[in-house]
Parts: structure tokens; sequence; C-alpha cells
């Protein structure tokens, strides 16, 4: 350490472990690179083109964090996961209205700064990035020292993207009558974990537990032989490894969803990406004034994390889709004819998904709700 930087690391902050960070996380932020990039890693500001062919470019930007998430990562001492999610709630957002995303920036905050836990964390983004074909050009990482204890740190992410300004969707496309595909969740995703950890510590809940055993417990023998067999990637995971499942980028299925309806001569109407407020808050955001979402939520399966916090907090299956994201990370809305079309080009991007509703006029819904959104009294989701 240089004597210039004595006092400021007597004040806790580690300047040369921050560059330390840098050089560990360079091979993975490399990977991320597309060739609009300017420039690497280390400048003031990150420089890009807008890629070829672009007549009339609309850039679309979005910004999110991961929230209290974070706690059950900083719990684990577990951070390859959580930086995947920072770059769905950014990019997943930027693509609701068509846009490619094109670049990332990130910002960490941490208590104190170990060069192989950010290096971690960026690695998680740069494969975020890479899901959603983004190049991570830069971001920053600050040391707050007496702000945040030691193990303490906190995520947040900027994404932008590119479309055709003839191509930009704003719902004002969906019609009455056109169809509502749900992309399924993996799990929690991204929201809710305020509700979540206060769960975990009103029912001292250990996160080392076998999440085969806690849903026994919880969900009884019948639920939790269910929720196996249809997550069987959860088979040998903990409760924590279960809790930290990473959100899904689904910007790369959407794009090859719109190429595949486009080279039908169908044509991609409506988008939502259900985070904060669940289906209710989310959905009616894809759609025009005047029209309304009615989904059936018998059409789709309930991930079983869901159902085990629903249990343990005395949530109701409707409160669960307002709470969570209740099963569906996106909704897409294509025109009756387009269905067939879109499912296979979904279930080949690795996102089957199902028809779980219908966009009806917002009058036909009556005084039943005031969010353009109800569902079909069908029973309880799978």
């Amino acid at each position: 350490m240089t004597q210039s930087r004595a006092a400021y690391a007597a004040a806790g902050v580690d300047v040369d472990a921050g560059e330390r960070a840098v050089e560990l996380m360079r091979a993975a932020v490399d990977a991320t690179r597309r060739p609009e990039v300017l420039g690497g890693l280390g400048g003031f500001g990150a420089a890009l083109t807008i890629p070829d062919g672009y007549r009339h470019p609309v850039l679309v930007s979005s910004t999110d964090g991961v929230g209290t998430k974070t706690a059950i990562a900083a719990a684990l001492g577990r951070y390859d996961t959580i930086g995947r999610d920072l770059v769905a709630m950014c990019a997943d957002d930027v693509v609701c209205s068509g846009a490619e995303p094109l670049f990332f920036l990130d910002y960490i905050a941490v208590g104190r700064l170990e060069p192989e836990q950010v290096a971690e964390l960026v690695g998680g983004v740069a494969a975020g990035c890479s899901d959603a074909g983004c190049a991570l050009v830069g971001g920053e990482t600050a040391e707050h020292p007496g702000l945040m204890q030691p193990g303490e740190f906190d995520l947040a992410g900027f994404c932008v993207g590119v479309v055709e300004r003839e191509e930009w969707i704003d719902g004002s496309a969906v019609r009455a009558g056109d169809a509502i595909l749900g992309l399924p969740a993996t799990g929690l995703h991204a929201n809710g974990y305020s509700l979540v950890r206060n769960l975990v510590a009103s029912w001292d809940l250990d996160l080392a537990r076998p999440y085969q055993e806690q849903l026994h417990l919880t969900l009884g023998a019948e639920a939790a032989t269910e929720a196996i067999a249809t997550e069987p990637e959860h088979a040998l995971a903990t409760l924590g490894d279960v809790l930290l499942t990473p959100t899904p980028v689904y910007a790369g299925a959407i794009l090859l969803l719109r190429r595949a309806l486009q080279a039908a001569d169908h044509d991609l109407r409506g988008l939502a990406h259900i985070t904060g407020g669940g289906l209710p808050a989310n959905v009616p955001r894809a759609l025009p004034p005047g029209l309304a979402a009615r989904l059936d939520p018998g059409t789709w399966w309930m991930p079983s994390v869901i159902r085990l916090f629903g249990a343990l907090g005395g949530l109701d299956d409707v409160e669960l889709r307002a709470t969570f994201n209740g099963g569906l990370g996106m909704i897409a809305i294509v025109a009756p004819e387009a269905v067939d079309t879109a499912r296979e080009a979904l279930a080949a991007a690795g996102h089957p998904a199902p028809l779980v509703g219908m966009v009806v006029p917002a009058a036909d819904l009556g005084d039943a709700t005031t969010a353009r959104y109800a569902e079909v009294a069908a029973g309880p989701a799978r």
C-alpha cells in the first residue's frame, strides 16, 4: 500500500483491493463485449455506437436493483447467482418495448471490499449480460465502511436497448380477443423478499435445511412429492439454494419470439415483465386504455417455493399472485391466429408458454376491478 493511501485505508477504504477486484472481473466483463463497444474497461465513461441497419433508432433504458434478496446471498456467503437477477430486472424491462438490450452498467456497494466477493458478483452480472446479449461496459464499486457492515452489499444496474421506431411496442396494437401467453417463473425471482425474510426469521427457518424436508414439514408429504416431481432441479437443494435461484433473463427468448412471429406475418402486440406487485399490477401495463386482461390461474404451475411461503404467511392464492409473480415471469400478447407460432418459438427458446388468458374490453369486468385485471374463478393454480 502506498503511503498516500494509508489514511484512507485507516478510515476503512482499501483502494488497492478495488484495483484487485477490477483485475479479477476483467475476463468476465470482456466476454460480454459487443462489436459496437468502443474502448475497454477502466475509462471514465463507456462508449458505444448504434448497431448498423437502424433508420430511426429509439433508445430504451431501465434501472433497478435486486432488493433485499441480497441479504439472503450475504447470509449464505454465496454471490454467484444474484448478478443474474440484477440483469434480468433491467434487461427484461427494456425488452418489453421490443428493444434489443445493448449495454449494461452495474453499481455495487459493500461494507468492506473483498476482491473475490466483488468479482463473483460481477461474474454473475456478466453471465446475465451474456444471456441478454448485451455488453457489460462498466460500473462502480463503492466501499462504505461504517454505513454498511463487512459482508453486506447492495446491487443496482442500468440497461440501455435499441429498437426501430416503427417496431417500438407500447401496447397500442393490442386488441380485444388477443391471446395472453405466460412464460413460466423459476421461483420467487427478485420480488417479495422483504416478506420472505420476515417469515424466515419468524419461523426460525434453517437456510441449510434440505428443501424437500422443508416442503414436507410445511406443505405435507403429498404436496412435497408433487413439487419435487415437477421441479427436479430442487431435489438436492437446500432452502437457501432455492431462495437464490436466479431470475431467468427472458430478453433473448422474446427477441427470438418476435422474429418468428414476423417471419409468419404476425407480430408481438404486448409484453409485461412480472415483478413487484405481481400479475394484477403488471399485466395491465401491457394494455391500452379500455382493455383488460382475464387470466385463468388453473392453466399454469405455481412454483412450490411460492406456495411454501404462502403457507407460512397465511396468504391465499389471490394474494400470492399479487405479492409474488404467481408463477409467470413474463406475459406476451399475440393475435389468436399467432398462438401456435408463438408457443413453438418460445418452447424452442426454452420457455414452454401456456395460453393463460385473453384480452377483453374493460367494461366486461364491470366493477370487479379497477386495475383492468381479473381472474377466472376456476380454482387454485396447480
